[in-house]
């Protein structure tokens, strides 16, 4: 029999040494991967090594075996220790977390009112989760050999891919893995092959020395930039917690850079945190120009023998950089130094399903349990990072003036009333695209849809093609030949008929990625265009290639979604076109004119950053719009002041802090029967804790989009002036909705710190 116990002041007597008295039953409290918050009692047999806080161990949890993660070692129990379950394996002969990681965890596990065991093996690899040996992973490494360097002096001949895998082994100065050599071309391995057989490249073991000299020497820093190097540099040591605010191209990679060069001086590692794939492969290849060091990359792209590679190379200190998207925020470190969050405004930093923590609060966190400091950067920051600088909470650093000559992009608003359009490009933008093309420059089109059209249409009666499973239309992908719905991956064919009238006559409307590749090609038909989003990189190193291809100029024109709205650098990049700039100024998210800032100015963003400067045409509807104004002139800092007035006027973050308990259910009635319960439960429990009055409770409401998936949604708000009477009502309240019986009957989840109440 196991006995649950609750995390709190576990920590608190946590100890290196899990030494016990040879005359006591040895206990340990366990974390097991199932939806409970709290650990677990089980009882360590006499002939057994005592496993230490941060072992894996084999226990029967009711029916089944199950691996858990040891938390504590004790000689007690608060049930019978002769009733208790007893360990039946241990994993690890040594801890694969240590005690202050273990306690980060904890808190994480605490302030997100997830379970326990969730949350510890969230930071586990899948294979050591599923009970499996940690082992050394063989990734094969390559290097160029000296024949190799002989082969490079004489041209690429007839062997473009081979030439480059030299070329880039030749720069780097070190030896290359499976990750680095991908970005390269689809043909890698083949060609690594050919080059290994041929004796050009030589496999060798990865090894690196934090006390090797940098592959390139540091850029000469601006102004802005050194100040902002010496302020972070003088807090290595200490935890302090940085907001670099640079414009677009104002150089925050090269702040990180040289702040990254102290950090390895100290024999240190630095954790860089990154919103998405895409932006790893420009940022890594930097770093890999710069510093001749153990450089790890860690996403959800990767194999799940690659992820326990890289994890393990983190944890025991050969990793001396690593670079990922928001999981990496857990990875244990042997030697952290430094954590940094690029682009810390992103939304990707914050996981929207099951375990919903948000990374860069959790990154804040953690540099502050390990001593060190956090630099987030951003040309847009989110609001509320925004307002703890101001609060003095946050240390702010600026970067008022591009790295280069080009300086902002022009930004120019169409007024779409007075624009005529062929198929959503107006004709400056055309021009504008043509112009680009005939001088050898790049052009974007950014469009922040996928497919051919947003929407099919009857021409007779105006009904659209809805998806049966959720309150949203269908989007027509005309490549693929199918209908499909965004929102749970619905696919249909083309009708037809219409399902309401019967009429034949079924048209699109609006316009896609797909439909403007389509139209550029048609007004451009000689030049080279690349379409970048979700549906034109499924395939492994599809993403890489086109961004190589983007990022050399060898496209001259970009076609995508976000995916390009951040962190690239296209050298050659002239134009920018945003097509639908209205999307968000109308949304009912009360983070809609944050986002749109946001977008708009990281899209404009990529053009000029070289010597030239670049133009970014923005078609709108609303060119007077005051937000739409304050875009136009680059003022971050205005846009913020109208925004936090208008969060305040309306008490949303940051001038309050907020949950938002979700439920869903197939039966419409359902979800709402279970949230008017938990309201009244709410209710009660504010009315009866004099600590809980500042809590207040929005009545149960549908969601914005109240079916999706065949399931019905709807949502409560909680919010609190501060953070201490929340906290304490949200944990009570958590323990109340898990023992309702009304809870089993729905999906429901608890987001703390929801960026959006949808």
């Amino acid at each position: 029999m196991s006995n649950p116990q609750t995390a709190d002041n576990v920590f608190d007597k946590l100890s290196e040494s899990a030494d016990i008295r040879p005359d006591c039953v040895t206990v340990v409290k366990v974390a097991l991967p199932v939806p409970v918050r709290s650990l677990f009692d089980y009882s360590v047999p006499a002939a057994m090594q005592i496993p230490q806080p941060g072992c894996r161990v084999r226990v029967s949890f009711g029916s089944r075996m199950m691996t858990g993660l040891v938390i504590d070692v004790c000689d007690s129990s608060t049930l019978d220790i002769k009733k208790l379950k007893t360990v039946e394996d241990i994993h690890d002969s040594e801890a694969l977390l240590n005690i202050r990681h273990l306690g980060f965890l904890s808190w994480v596990a605490e302030y997100y009112l997830h379970p326990l065991g969730e949350v510890f093996f969230c930071a586990l690899p899948k294979f050591l989760r599923a009970g499996k040996p940690l082992k050394a992973t063989d990734i094969p490494y390559w290097r160029i050999s000296v024949s190799g360097s002989e082969v490079l002096l004489q041209g690429p001949g007839r062997a473009p891919v081979q030439h480059r895998l030299l070329e880039i082994l030749s720069e780097t100065q070190h030896a290359l893995g499976p990750e680095a050599l991908k970005a390269t071309s689809s043909s890698w391995r083949a060609a690594i092959a050919a080059l290994e057989k041929k004796g050009l490249v030589e496999r060798v073991e990865n090894k690196f020395s934090s006390e090797e000299e940098a592959a390139l020497p540091a850029l000469k820093a601006t102004g802005d930039q050194q100040r902002a190097i010496e302020s972070i540099v003088a807090g290595q040591g200490t935890f302090n917690c940085f907001l670099l605010f640079g414009i677009t191209g104002s150089g925050k990679t090269e702040v990180y850079l040289q702040c990254i060069s102290e950090v390895l001086m100290n024999k240190q590692q630095a954790l860089v945190l990154v919103p998405e794939i895409s932006l790893t492969p420009q940022l890594v290849g930097r770093f890999r120009e710069r510093f001749n060091v153990g450089i790890d990359v860690l996403h959800s792209g990767m194999s799940d023998s690659q992820r326990m590679q890289v994890w393990n190379s983190a944890r025991q200190g050969e990793s001396s950089i690593l670079i990922g998207t928001r999981s990496a925020v857990f990875v244990p470190l042997s030697r952290p130094g430094i954590i940094i969050l690029d682009e810390e405004h992103d939304a990707s930093f914050k996981q929207q399903d099951g375990f919903r923590y948000h990374a860069r609060d959790v990154a804040i966190k953690r540099a502050s349990l390990e001593g060190i400091p956090v630099v987030m950067g951003s040309a847009t920051p989110s609001l509320e990072s925004w307002h703890n600088a101001k609060q003095g909470r946050f240390k702010l650093l600026t970067l008022e003036q591009r790295a280069t000559a080009g300086g902002l992009p022009d930004i120019h608003l169409l007024d779409l009333e007075k624009q005529p359009l062929e198929n959503g490009i107006s004709i400056p933008l055309r021009d504008g695209v043509r112009k680009c093309c005939k001088l050898g420059e790049q052009s974007l089109l950014f469009i922040n849809r996928r497919g051919f059209a947003p929407a099919v249409c009857c021409k007779a009666c105006n009904a659209l093609i809805q998806c049966s499973r959720c309150d949203a239309r269908m989007t027509w992908h005309q490549n693929q030949g199918r209908l499909v719905c965004h929102h749970c991956g619905k696919t249909g064919r083309w009708p037809e008929s219409c399902p309401g009238c019967g009429s034949d006559e079924m048209v699109t409307i609006g316009q896609g990625t797909e439909n403007i590749h389509q139209t550029i090609q048609q007004m451009v038909p000689d030049a080279s265009i690349e379409r970048i989003d979700r549906d034109t990189t499924r395939r492994k190193g599809e993403l890489e290639e086109r961004l190589q291809r983007a990022h050399s100029g060898e496209a001259e024109v970009l076609v995508g979604t976000q995916m390009l709205s951040k962190g690239h650098d296209f050298p050659n990049l002239k134009l920018v076109g945003i097509l639908d700039s209205d999307q968000l100024l109308f949304s009912s998210d009360f983070r809609a004119n944050e986002r749109l800032f946001q977008l708009i100015t990281q899209v404009a963003g990529r053009a000029g950053r070289a010597d030239k400067r670049g133009i970014a045409l923005l078609q709108t509807r609303f060119p007077d719009s005051p937000w739409m104004q304050v875009i136009a002139r680059h003022d971050y800092r205005e846009f913020a002041e109208m925004a936090l007035q208008e969060r305040k006027l309306a008490e949303y973050p940051p001038y309050t802090h907020i949950a938002l308990l979700r439920a869903e259910a197939v039966e419409q009635s359902e979800a709402m029967k279970f949230l008017d319960h938990m309201y009244q439960q709410a209710k009660n429990l504010i009315a009866s804790n004099p600590q809980m009055k500042p809590v207040r409770l929005s009545e149960p409401i549908p969601s914005a989009m109240e079916k999706r998936a065949g399931r019905y949604r709807a949502q409560l708000l909680v919010q609190a002036g501060t953070r201490s009477p929340l906290h304490s009502f949200l944990s009570n309240w958590r323990s109340v909705i898990d023992k309702a019986r009304q809870s089993r009957k729905v999906r429901w989840s608890l987001d703390v710190d929801p960026i959006d109440l949808y």
